[in-house]
């Protein structure tokens, strides 16, 4: 599975093959750097790490400055590992310290999937979290009742609400996976990607594309 880490910069669109306009995501995909190489010999499976976008070395813990300089690399803010890394250069695989970028690991027209974490939203009630129509019209007496949750549960048995009841709460701030995106374009010398679709995050956020 190869892949790379990204920062989602905002949306756009351009115009497909098929004239149609199409809605993308811009992603500052890389460049990223190796920062280990793991194979079966030595951790039991085989994996390329990646990091991306500098850090300040005095934010840095030892063990990490550690890390970073066996690659020679500076330190980095994300770090993400990617199993069964399919990229090869000239016929060798990716050695330690080597930059990864954008061209690359994609191709216009491949399929991603990009994860990144959802934008928070705070403490939302059961029609906004999960969808619900509400109890109904406001007939037969009701008064402000068009966006209650309704009955969560018996009486006397079993006298409790049961787990995983739909109710209001914190919503957003998760990790969420988009499935089989389109790359739109490729823009080499400026390391990015357009996307197909939205992907989950605010602007700034980091975003993982897996291919």
């Amino acid at each position: 599975m190869s892949g790379i880490i990204g920062k989602k910069i905002g949306m756009t669109s351009i115009f497909g093959a098929d004239g149609r306009n199409v809605a993308c995501t811009l992603v500052e995909a890389g460049p990223c750097v190796v920062t280990q190489v793991k194979d079966v010999e030595t951790d039991g499976y085989r994996a390329v790490q990646l990091g991306y976008g500098e850090k300040k070395e005095k934010r840095t813990p030892k063990a990490l400055k550690g890390h970073f300089s066996k690659a020679k690399t500076t330190p980095k803010k994300e770090v993400v590992e990617f199993r069964d890394f399919r990229v090869e250069f000239e016929g060798e695989a990716v050695s330690l310290g080597q930059e990864i970028r954008v061209e690359e690991v994609f191709q216009e027209g491949d399929f991603v999937d990009a994860i990144g974490t959802s934008k928070g939203k705070g403490f939302q009630g059961v029609v906004k979290r999960h969808g619900f129509g509400g109890v109904g019209q406001r007939t037969h007496g009701q008064h402000n009742r068009e966006r209650a949750p309704g009955s969560i549960g018996g009486a006397s048995y079993p006298a409790r609400v049961f787990k995983g009841m739909r109710m209001a709460g914190r919503t957003g701030g998760e990790r969420v996976k988009m499935l089989n995106l389109q790359v739109m374009k490729i823009v080499p010398e400026k390391n990015l990607i357009l996307i197909s679709g939205s992907i989950p995050g605010a602007k700034n956020s980091t975003i993982i594309l897996e291919k």
